[in-house]
């Protein structure tokens, strides 16, 4: 491999730089991918492999007459290594498409590492060049150093919120015999083990979630979260039944013991093929440590549970997208430079997956001097960057792909959901067409 400055820099060895790196070396562009881990860790990583899912080991459902679905069939066709990957590491979620985490950050890593045109380099990177070809794929973690550098460049402030993950729990600590199999939609699914509460129950629980001690952002930090992954402790606060009518809904369930629908329900889904672990499914929490595990003890089947990994909370940071980034998701002022991943305000692990694609395409039209436009407003992909580089949002938030998201035809609205996925057919189809020009 030639000498690193002849090379593109990626930095960040997450789901979005492994895509822009992969997709690139695709090209016959020599990439140097930067990963601090495992020399300087970061709060919620674990391992020194690429691509590592901190959070859930849920990528949501695969349905493309939904936005979700909808991402990933557009990710597919651009031949994406995270979809990939996620098909052959697969475990059984429903129609969600949910991995075995330690088997897909495997995968991922030996493709990389064994790939001609990529060299994996274990450094921090804390300085950038504003004359190198770079991908800035560091996600919502991104170190400090690196923070400051990239806002002393970019001549803005960064944002951030507080982002919680779910406790994980030894399969064999769990009281089976209280417990039961089966889906809200798929009754005669073992994609997920419920654990059912009944009223008094339920209320007892909630109450002592609500008072229970909890880690709390520093004085000088504001705790902002991100909607859609709300800690469970700040979901039962709006309300008392407001978890009963969210992740502890009971709908389509009957418990085998009783014949009857609980009133609550907690959903725990594997978290890898085996079935030795299972993820508590929407209870992302701030509580201590051995609060979850006096609180969690209380329901059904979780009385002597045992955690691989507690709940926690951790800071994401993100950059003010809108202010200073281009379509091309470069730094304003700065072609060079590319953003990808949640840096750039996208959440979720596909929404920052694809971003990873387009930033390998943005450079890669910047090397051969061609223009570099992204997909259309009306497309999944071309949604998010529409969205993420709107001048107009005010109090910018991280946003999942959404439809509300998405440029809606003009049709009426029993119409309307039919009419915007033939257009985003047709539109997705034009853009892919032009991408041929730019790979020759």
């Amino acid at each position: 491999m030639k000498n690193s400055l002849n090379n593109v820099r990626v930095i960040g060895g997450g789901l979005a730089g492994v895509e822009a790196a992969f997709h690139l070396a695709n090209q016959g562009i020599l990439v140097d991918l930067y990963e601090m881990r495992p020399g300087r860790q970061t709060p919620a990583h674990k391992t020194a492999h690429l691509a590592e899912l901190v959070c859930s080991n849920s990528f949501k459902g695969v349905d493309p007459s939904t936005a979700h679905g909808l991402l990933k069939k557009e990710m597919q066709e651009l031949n994406s290594i995270i979809m990939n990957v996620a098909y052959s590491s697969r475990v059984p979620a429903g129609k969600a498409l949910a991995v075995d985490r330690n088997e897909f950050a495997q995968q991922i890593t030996k493709t990389i590492t064994s790939h001609p045109n990529i060299r994996v380099i274990r450094e921090e990177v804390t300085e950038l060049s504003t004359n190198n070809p770079t991908v800035i794929a560091t996600g919502p973690l991104t170190s400090d150093p690196l923070a400051l550098t990239l806002s002393r460049i970019s001549g803005g402030k960064h944002l951030f919120f507080y982002d919680a993950i779910s406790p994980i729990i030894d399969a064999i600590s769990i009281n089976m015999q209280k417990a039961f199999f089966g889906s809200r939609w798929e009754p005669a699914s073992t994609d997920y083990l419920n654990c059912p509460l009944e009223k008094d129950l339920y209320y007892a629980f909630v109450d002592e979630l609500l008072s229970a001690r909890q880690v709390y952002p520093h004085e000088f930090e504001e705790a902002r979260y991100f909607e859609g992954c709300l800690p469970v402790e700040v979901i039962a606060d709006r309300g008392k039944e407001s978890l009963r009518f969210g992740a502890m809904r009971p709908i389509g369930l009957i418990d085998p013991a009783t014949q009857k629908s609980p009133y609550a329900v907690l959903q725990l889904r594997k978290e890898n093929l085996k079935g030795e672990a299972f993820n508590m499914v929407g209870f992302q929490t701030r509580l201590t440590y051995p609060e979850q595990k006096r609180i969690f003890g209380m329901i059904p089947g979780l009385e002597k549970a045992s955690f691989f990994r507690h709940g926690s909370i951790h800071r994401n940071t993100f950059i003010d997208s809108p202010r200073l980034i281009e379509k091309d998701l470069s730094i304003r002022g700065h072609r060079n430079l590319v953003l990808a991943g949640q840096i750039l305000g996208v959440e979720g692990y596909m929404e920052s997956a694809a971003m990873g694609i387009i930033a390998a395409f943005s450079i890669l039209a910047m090397l051969k001097q061609k223009p570099f436009f992204p997909p259309g407003p009306d497309t999944a992909i071309g949604a998010l960057i529409s969205y993420i580089t709107d001048a107009q949002i005010k109090k910018f938030q991280p946003m999942n792909i959404n439809f509300g998201i998405m440029l809606a035809p003009p049709a009426p609205k029993k119409e309307k959901r039919q009419r915007l996925l033939e257009r985003e057919r047709s539109s997705f189809q034009l853009w892919l067409n032009s991408l041929e020009q730019l790979r020759q």
